[in-house]
């Protein structure tokens, strides 16, 4: 039950600025960000079950996020999410394009909601509950697990959150992290009914979710400049939200 929020090509240095949190189950193995032996060109994490990532980078300046659809009714016997943020990353189609092929290949994959980035734009696709694609404009956008910039309480924080570190021209990435870590339910008036039950909704309703078996495994940032180049930046979190270590790369010529 992921958070996503971005800024695209309105911050004087950063053409992309994201961060978002991966929540997922403990059990599920991963490993963590860094140049894949097979791509080193890819910078992201692994997920050592499916093959894919959840986020990252390619040095020429394109990135790619994605979550999944929260739907307890959807079928779910279809190829893994992770495959289609790294397939992008590891083709040389554009954003746009990719994006467009991807309205044919959706229905392919389990329920999702697909953020690509490359030098020109940014593009955003999902296939539940039905395919669609379309380009993103300039300014804040956030993303969970339903449609984009759905008024969901962690999308809200989260994108206030980035909207106050433009409004203060910061370089700090501290303040972003910190709002990812925001552990506070929301009001049961602002919860979403996605079909999981009052309960549920209650505990993955804030930014972090912490728990034993399932919770907020990651925090990760990314800083892309204008030319391509950047940083991309991920904490990594165990059962109960226990810290579990820091990576930061750069990537491109900056």
């Amino acid at each position: 039950m992921c958070v996503v929020a971005l800024a695209w090509n309105t911050h004087p240095r950063w053409r992309l600025l994201l961060i978002g949190n991966r929540d997922e189950a403990y059990a599920r193995p991963s490993a963590s960000l860094a140049h894949w032996v097979d791509a080193p060109d890819m910078l992201a994490g692994r997920d050592l079950e499916a093959g894919g990532t959840w986020m990252g980078v390619h040095a020429s300046g394109r990135a790619a996020v994605v979550t999944n659809v929260r739907d307890p009714r959807a079928a779910h016997d279809r190829a893994s999410r992770g495959l289609l943020v790294s397939d992008f990353l590891r083709g040389r189609d554009s954003a746009k394009r990719h994006a467009e092929a991807m309205e044919v290949a959706a229905v392919r994959y389990r329920p999702f909601n697909l953020l690509l980035f490359d030098h020109e734009s940014a593009c955003f696709v999902s296939n539940h509950p039905q395919v669609r694609a379309r380009e993103l404009t300039p300014g804040l956008h956030g993303l969970s697990n339903g449609d984009l910039d759905a008024a969901w309480p962690k999308v809200r924080r989260a994108n206030a959150a980035l909207q106050s570190w433009l409004d203060a021209n910061g370089e700090d990435f501290e303040p972003l992290f910190a709002a990812l870590a925001d552990e506070m339910p929301a009001p049961d008036a602002e919860l979403p009914d996605t079909g999981i039950g009052l309960e549920l909704e209650r505990r993955v309703s804030p930014p972090f979710v912490r728990g034993a078996v399932y919770g907020t495994r990651a925090t990760t940032l990314i800083a892309m400049d204008y030319h391509g180049s950047g940083r991309i930046i991920e904490r990594r979190f165990g059962p109960q939200g226990v810290p579990q270590g820091q990576t930061a790369l750069h990537f491109g010529d900056g």
